[in-house]
Formats: structure tokens, sequence, C-alpha cells
């Protein structure tokens, strides 16, 4: 009899172990993120959340005997406090697990990776927002769109013509239809009816610079925002956008831009100001756009550049805004960890305070979390190396869910 006991027990036990570790029996914990003006909804509450950003979660979830990287970057997060993640729905052309490897051909493996984090994500109560296109060469982007078109005999040069060809539009249109329409093979829930994401982005930081003026993005947000509503209804959707202002705010454009960002074809409001476009969202790498400046020039900016969309996202838009990259690299010129606590700290009060009021600061994800085993990057976070900035992470990110919350 105890050998049998032992025997059940030990079936048990292993049985549980390939469901913690494959995400199988994903276990659904809520309903989908909706918005109600100023705020996202959860539960029939007010959802104010922080995150992270991790790209690489499909990449390494292709390899099953990899995916104890997302599982294990997943039960971190949650265990300070951070419910939101933001990765890549995208990786295209010839190149290393690509999942579109071309147009409207797509790797099932790869496929299966992304399948896994979400119904790893859904299976311990994370919420996912993912791009569905880069504006860089990185994993393809427009660039790719743009050579696929041109194998196909099209007169494009310019990676700006993905916005304007009628066949990288198609593209594009047709990786939304996919995508939305892909059945999990955990979960066997389609994305499109998938709580566990919470939204979608057009483009990762979208930009077109043979037209400063925004216009073009604009046009290209208006065409495609209702596009991927008309798939999916059930989900919020944004632009992906770095919180550029262009024309439509002459004042903001010339007083907060960085001097480069008056260039890049990007319009904060007009963008935004689009009906199918949900929430807002910016991003803020001032270590990256002033690495001339000295800590305290960069930090002085930083709160400006976040209060002021915060405010704009308030009074104009009159939508949730969602700070969906911040950091600070330890390659910035003159880098401590106590200045890129101080960055954190910053930014987490100024989206505390606007949620404490009710206001239109829903949240910041910062970039990035990486997990065991993996090679760090200059801007990468380890949440079990308990650092002064992974402290900061988790009382921030407590304080803020404990507003509304769930």
């Amino acid at each position: 009899m105890k050998y049998l006991c032992y025997i059940v027990f030990l079936a048990i036990v292993i049985a549980q172990n390939y469901n913690d570790r494959l995400g199988v029996e994903a276990v659904p914990n809520d309903g989908f993120v909706t918005r109600n003006g100023l705020q996202f909804i959860l539960n029939g509450k007010p959802f104010y959340a922080n995150g992270f950003n991790a790209y690489w979660l499909t990449y390494e979830a292709t390899d099953p005997t990899a995916r104890y990287k997302i599982t294990n970057a997943f039960q971190d997060a949650i265990s300070h406090g951070l419910t939101i993640a933001r990765t890549w729905g995208f990786h295209d052309g010839a190149i290393y697990r690509a999942l579109q490897t071309s147009p409207g051909i797509y790797d099932e493996q790869t496929f299966q990776g992304l399948d896994f984090v979400i119904a790893e994500a859904k299976r311990l109560g994370i919420k996912m927002i993912m791009p569905l296109v880069n504006n860089w060469s990185d994993y393809g982007g427009r660039k790719q769109y743009v050579a696929w078109a041109q194998s196909r005999g099209e007169k494009v040069s310019s990676d700006d013509d993905f916005y304007t060809n009628s066949l990288t539009k198609q593209f594009y249109m047709n990786h939304v239809k996919t995508m939305m329409n892909r059945v999990n093979t955990f979960t066997k829930v389609a994305y499109k009816d998938e709580p566990a994401i919470m939204a979608w982005q057009l483009m990762n930081e979208p930009q077109c610079k043979s037209d400063p003026s925004g216009k073009t993005l604009t046009a290209w947000i208006s065409e495609m925002a209702p596009y991927v509503k008309s798939l999916d209804p059930n989900h919020l959707l944004s632009t992906g956008h770095e919180g550029f202002y262009g024309d439509s705010s002459p004042q903001r454009k010339t007083f907060l831009n960085p001097p480069a960002a008056n260039i890049v074809g990007a319009d904060f409001i007009a963008n935004h100001n689009i009906d199918a476009i949900d929430f807002a969202s910016a991003h803020c790498a001032a270590d990256l756009w002033f690495q001339k400046l000295d800590q305290k020039s960069r930090l002085d900016f930083s709160r400006k550049w976040l209060q002021g969309h915060i405010d704009d996202a308030q009074n104009i838009l009159k939508k949730p805004l969602i700070l969906a990259e911040f950091g600070v690299g330890t390659d910035t010129p003159s880098y401590t960890l106590a200045n890129r606590d101080a960055v954190f700290t910053a930014t987490y009060n100024i989206f505390y305070l606007s949620a404490r009021k009710g206001g239109s600061g829903a949240g910041a994800l910062f970039w990035d979390l990486i997990s065991d085993g993996m090679s760090n990057d200059p801007s990468a976070i380890l949440l079990r190396d308990n650092s002064s900035t992974v402290k900061i992470i988790s009382e921030a990110s407590k304080r803020l869910g404990s507003i509304g919350g769930k």
C-alpha cells in the first residue's frame, strides 16, 4: 500500500511539474482589460499596473528546453508586483527562428513558442502587450516588408514606402489577420479571444522621416487601427509610439522634443487622436537622447517629458497612457547604480501620483527583463539579483497595483 501511494504521489508530482513547465493547463484568471475614459478596467475595477519588456520571449520559447526561462521570468515578475509584459509579435524574414519567414508563411515551431509565452502568461496572471511589426530592421521590420515587395516587382526603395505601398500594406494586414486568428496550441483559444493579451500595438516605435509633418504616419494609423479592430474588437489597441511631438503641438515640439525627434515624422497627439486607438504610448530614453548631458539634466528632462505626456493624454487625448519603455543602460556616460535608481524612482513616482488621482498615468514598463542564464545587455535587469533597483521596482509596482487593481 505504501508503495502504491508513493507511485500515485510521484505521478501527481510529475504531472504537476509538467504542467507548470509547459503551461498546458492554463487557468483563466480574469477577463479582458478594457478602457473607461482615462482608466483601464479589469474585473470591474480600475487597473493600474507596472510591467516590463522582454522582447526575447518567443525567441527563447521556440526551443522547448529553454522554456523554463519564460516561466522563471514571469514568476519573478509576479513576485515583485509586475503584471504586464511587452514582447514582440513579429520576427520577419529569412533569419534564425523567424516567425514569418516570407509573406504569409509562418514557422510553426516559432509560433508554438509564442503560444507557450501566452499560455504561461495566462497561467501566472500576466497581461501581454504586443507590437505587430518593428520600425527598425531588427527582427525584420519595415525594411523586410519593403524588400518582400521589391521581390514581387514593386517599385519601392525607401523603408517609408511601407506606409503607402499597397502591397506592403496588404502584407501587414495579412500578418495582423494571421495573428488575430491564430489558435493557441496550448490553450486552444484564438489570440483574438484571449484575455491574457491586454493590447496590440501597431508598430514598435513608428517613424516616417520622409514626411516630418507626421501626416503620412497619421494616415497609416487611421487606416490600420480600424482594420485591427474589425478583426479583434476584444482587445485594446495603441500605436507603439515613442511620444515625439509633431506639427499638431508646435510648443511641445519646440520645447519638449529631443532635437533629433523633430525630423522623424511622428506626432504624439495626431497619431493617438484616432477613435480606434484606445490608449497613448510613449517611451523615455533620456540616457540615449542626451548622452552629452549630465545626469541631473537628463533626469530633469525625463520628469518634464513624462509629466507632459500624462497631462496631454489626460487633457487632450482623454485616454490612458502607458510608458511602454524606460530604463538606463550601464553604457550611459557616467553611469552609476544610484543614477539608475533615481530614474526608476522618479518615473514610478510620477505615474503613481497620476494614478492616485484617477489620472491617465496607468503604468510603466522598464526595459528590459532577463531570465537566469541569459547574457546581459546594458539595460538588462535580473529580478533575482535583489539590487537596489529591483527593490524600487517591487515597492513601486505593489504600490501602484494597490490602486483599484486585482
